[in-house]
C-alpha cells in the first residue's frame, strides 16, 4: 500500500501540498541534494519512491544498515559511468544515512559536491547533529511530522478500499470503536496502523483469505490484540529522547504537575532508562527549585536511591514523588549566579585580600591573614567585612529569590549585603566626622582604611538609624521620595521596600557613589530599580532634579549625615543653609533627616571602665569629658544645642526628634591603636592631658582588654548611639 504518485501520499501538506518547493521539484524534475528527516513511519521512504517513479535520472538505493565503503564506491563509480558516457543523473536514495560513520558519510561529499550524485538521505534523527555538516550544508533539509488522525484514517481507508493490493475485495465491517482505536494507537506512524490494520483484518476471518464479496467483522476486542502497546515515538538515543525529557523539565520549571507526570511516564512508557530521568530530576532540583527548597535535592537523591533498591515496576512510585515534588516547590534560579562569578573570573584573575590569606604559612613574613574579623565572635555570627578582591568589591552574583524558603531569608541576605556595602564605602574621613570618631590614623591610612571602619558595627549602626528615620518619615506605598547623598545606597534600597508603587530616586554625591548604587540597583526588575545621578547637595535646585531625573516634585526627601558631610556650600551657618537649600529645591516635599551626635555617643572610659582601675579611669573620664565638649572640633560637628539652634534658625517649620539606642561593638586591636595613636586627633589629646606615662598605660590596658577577647569567643561592648531626627513640610 505504498502511495506511487505525490496525488496518493497522505499528510505532510507543509512541505509536499500543492505549490510547496519540494512538490514542484518532484513534479519538474529538477530536484538537488536533500535529507528527509522525521519519525518512522511518515513517508520518508515512501517520498523517495515517488521520486524514484518521477524522474528521468538513474536511481539507486542503499540502506546504510547493511552497506559498506565498498557499496558506496561501486555506486559512484556507476554513476560517474552514466554521467560520462549517458550525461545522466544519478540519485542516491541513502536509507538510515545517520547509521554511516563519519568517514563513509565523507566518502560521498566530493561527488555530491560536483554532481555526479544527487543525494536522498533519510534519517529518524536531526540530521543537523548525526549527519556529517559538509553534507548538511550541500543539502536541502525536510523534516517530516508524524500524521494526524485523519492522515491515518486516510491511509487505512485506502487499503481498505484498494481492490488490488488492499482488502477492497470484501467488505469489512468495524465494531464501533474499532479502527478509531487503530487509528489512534498507530500513534502518527502510518506502518503501525497498516501492519496493525492487516492483523487485524486477517485474524478475523477463518479461514484466510475467504472467498470474495464476504463480510468480515473487526471486533474492538481484534483492534485492541493488533496494536496493544501504543506506538510511542521515542529513541532512547535520539532526538525524541532529549525531546521528552526538555519537555519534563520544563514542566518541572513551569510548576505543571499534570504535564511533569505526562512526559515522565511518556519516557518510561517508551522505556526509558529510570536513572536517566532521575539524573535530570536531580539538576533540576538545584537548577530550578535551588535556594527556594533546600530539601528538594535531598527528596530527589532518597527517591533515586529508593529505586535502586525496588527496581520497577514499585519504583514508578519513588519517580512520580520525585517529579511531583519538584513540580510543586517553590521555584528559583539563584543558583545562576555561579555562572556570573565564572565569566567574572574568566575576565580577570583578582588576587585573593591579604585578611583572607591563609595565616598558618605566611603571617609573620608577609602579614597574611592579618585583620580578618572572625564572625563567630559577633552578634548573630556575622560581621561586616570584604570578601571579594578589590577589583570586584560591590559585584552581586547571588540575587535571592521571593518563594519558599529563599524569600524568608531575602531579606536577611539584602540587609546583610546592604550593610556591607555600607561599610566597605564609609571613607575614614567622613567616619570621622559622625558618631564613630578617631577610629583612624593618617599614619595607616592605606593599610588600615578598611579596618577603621565600624568594624562590623556599621550595619547595625545604620540599621537603627535608617530604622528610625523611616519610621518617623512613615511614607505611603505610592510616595515620590529622593534620597540626599545616596552614599552606598543604603537609605535607597529601604525606600524602595517602603514605596514599592512609588519612585525613588537617589541624588548621589559623586560619579563614584552613583556607580556603586547603579550597579546594585542592576539586580533589580528593570521596573523597580532607582533612579540615580550624581547630584551633590551644593548643586541642588529644582532644574538639576528636572535635567537629572525628568522631574522635580517629590512628596519625601531622606538623608542621613549631611550637616558635616559637605561643608562646600560657603556659608558659616551650614546646617540651616542645608535645610534651606534643600526646602527650597524640594517645596511641598516632606523632609526627614537623621544627624549622629558623636559628641553624645560613646565613650573608651565607659566601654572598659573595668579594665582600666579606679585612678585611670577617673583620669581619662575627666579628660573625655573635656575633649567632647569641646567646641573647636569640627568633625566632631556642634553639640546638640548648638545644631537645633542653627536648624531652627533656618526659618523652617521644625519636629526635631532625639533618639539614644546601643548596639553591641566589636573592637579590633587595629581600632584601638588607630584610635589612642599620637597621630590621631583624640591620642594627641590624651598625652597631652594626663602625660605620656598615663596615656601608655590607658593603651596597654585597652589593647590588653581586647586581645583577651580572643579570637573566636563572644566580645564587644554596648556602645551608645546619639542621633536627632529632623522632620520638616
Amino acid at each position: 500500500m505504498r502511495p506511487r504518485s505525490l496525488d496518493e501520499f497522505a499528510g505532510q501538506e507543509h512541505i509536499v501540498g500543492p505549490g510547496r518547493l519540494l512538490r514542484r521539484a518532484i513534479q519538474k524534475d529538477q530536484l538537488s541534494s536533500i535529507i528527509l528527516s522525521g519519525p518512522p513511519g511518515t513517508g520518508k521512504t515512501t517520498l523517495a519512491r515517488v521520486i524514484a517513479n518521477g524522474t528521468a535520472s538513474r536511481f539507486v538505493t542503499l540502506n546504510a544498515v547493511l552497506a559498506g565503503v565498498a557499496d558506496i564506491r561501486t555506486a559512484i563509480e556507476e554513476a560517474k559511468k552514466q554521467r560520462e558516457l549517458y550525461d545522466r543523473r544519478t540519485m542516491l536514495f541513502v536509507d538510515e544515512v545517520h547509521r554511516w560513520n563519519k568517514s563513509q558519510q565523507d566518502a560521498l561529499l566530493p561527488w555530491v559536491e560536483n554532481g555526479t550524485i544527487l543525494l536522498i538521505g533519510a534519517t529518524t534523527e536531526n540530521p543537523f547533529f548525526e549527519v556529517n555538516r559538509a553534507l548538511v550544508s550541500r543539502s536541502r533539509v525536510f523534516q517530516l511530522k508524524a500524521l494526524d488522525p485523519a492522515d491515518l484514517e486516510q491511509v487505512a481507508r485506502a487499503a481498505l478500499g484498494d481492490k488490488a493490493r488492499g482488502y477492497g475485495e470484501w467488505r469489512i465491517e468495524f465494531e464501533e470503536g474499532a479502527l478509531e482505536h487503530l487509528v489512534e494507537a498507530a500513534d502518527g506512524d502510518a506502518r503501525s496502523l497498516l501492519n496493525a490494520l492487516e492483523l487485524a483484518v486477517e485474524t478475523s476471518a477463518e479461514p484466510w483469505p475467504p472467498a470474495a464479496g464476504a463480510a468480515i467483522g473487526v471486533s474492538l476486542a481484534a483492534a485492541e490484540e493488533s496494536i496493544q502497546r501504543r506506538a510511542v515515538l521515542y529513541d532512547k538515543d535520539g532526538d525524541y529522547h532529549y525531546d521528552a525529557a526538555s519537555a519534563l523539565i520544563k514542566s518541572i520549571r513551569g510548576s505543571d504537575p499534570d504535564a511533569a507526570l505526562y512526559w515522565l511516564s511518556r519516557m518510561v512508557y517508551a522505556g526509558e532508562d529510570p536513572r536517566f530521568a532521575f539524573r535530570r530530576m536531580l539538576i533540576s532540583a538545584c537548577e530550578d527549585v535551588g535556594q527556594a527548597d533546600p530539601t528538594a535535592v535531598q527528596i530527589v537523591l532518597a527517591c533515586a536511591q529508593a529505586f535502586e533498591r525496588i527496581g520497577m515496576p514499585e519504583g514508578q512510585y519513588h519517580l512520580a514523588h520525585a517529579a511531583l515534588y519538584l513540580a510543586t516547590a517553590p521555584k528559583s534560579n539563584s543558583a545562576l549566579g555561579f555562572f556570573d562569578a565564572l565569566k567574572s573570573v574568566e575576565a580577570e584573575a583578582a588576587e585573593v585580600p591579604s585578611h583572607l590569606k591563609d595565616a598558618s604559612r605566611d603571617a609573620k613574613g608577609f602579614g597574611h591573614g592579618e585583620g580578618y574579623l572572625y564572625p563567630h565572635a559577633y552578634r548573630d555570627h556575622w560581621v561586616a567585612q570584604q570578601y571579594l578582591p578589590d577589583s570586584l568589591r560591590g559585584r552581586v552574583f547571588y540575587q535571592p529569590g521571593a518563594l519558599g524558603l529563599e524569600g524568608e531569608r531575602r531579606l536577611s541576605v539584602l540587609e546583610r549585603r546592604e550593610g556591607q556595602l555600607a561599610a566597605l564605602f564609609e571613607t575614614p574621613s567622613a567616619e570621622a566626622r559622625g558618631e564613630e570618631s578617631f577610629a583612624w590614623s593618617k599614619a595607616g591610612e592605606g593599610k588600615r582604611e578598611w579596618r577603621a571602619r565600624a568594624e562590623g558595627s556599621a550595619p547595625a549602626r545604620l540599621s537603627m538609624v535608617r530604622r528610625a528615620l523611616f519610621d518617623i518619615a512613615a511614607p505611603s506605598r505610592a510616595d515620590r521620595v529622593l534620597v540626599l547623598g545616596a552614599r552606598e545606597g543604603y537609605l535607597v534600597w529601604e525606600a524602595l521596600r517602603r514605596c514599592p508603587e512609588g519612585t525613588v530616586a537617589a541624588a548621589a554625591r559623586s560619579e563614584e557613589e552613583a556607580e556603586l548604587v547603579t550597579q546594585y540597583a542592576t539586580t533589580l526588575p528593570e521596573i523597580e530599580r532607582p533612579l540615580v545621578a550624581a547630584l551633590p547637595l551644593e548643586s541642588l535646585n529644582s532644574a538639576a532634579l528636572e535635567a537629572a531625573f525628568g522631574f522635580s516634585r517629590f512628596d519625601l526627601a531622606v538623608g542621613r549625615d549631611l550637616f558635616f558631610a559637605s561643608g562646600s556650600l560657603g556659608s558659616d551657618d551650614i546646617p540651616a543653609e542645608i535645610l534651606r537649600r534643600v526646602a527650597e529645591a524640594l517645596p511641598g516635599a516632606a523632609l526627614a533627616l537623621a544627624q549622629s551626635l558623636p559628641r553624645e555617643g560613646g565613650r573608651l572610659s565607659a566601654a572598659f571602665s573595668e579594665e582600666l582601675g579606679a585612678g585611670l579611669l577617673g583620669r581619662l573620664r575627666e579628660f573625655e569629658e573635656y575633649f567632647y565638649a569641646r567646641t573647636d572640633l569640627p568633625s566632631l560637628g556642634p553639640d546638640r544645642a548648638t545644631l537645633e539652634e542653627s536648624l531652627r534658625g533656618s526659618g523652617i517649620d521644625l519636629e526635631i526628634v532625639s533618639r539614644r539606642e546601643s548596639y553591641l561593638r566589636r573592637f579590633s586591636r587595629q581600632e584601638i591603636e588607630s584610635w589612642i595613636s599620637p597621630v590621631s586627633a583624640y591620642g594627641s589629646a590624651l598625652a597631652l592631658s594626663l602625660g605620656e606615662g598615663d596615656a601608655s598605660r590607658i593603651a596597654s590596658a585597652l589593647l590588653a582588654a581586647v586581645a583577651a577577647e580572643g579570637k573566636g569567643r563572644p566580645g564587644g561592648r554596648e556602645w551608645p548611639l546619639a542621633a536627632l531626627y529632623i522632620k520638616a513640610r
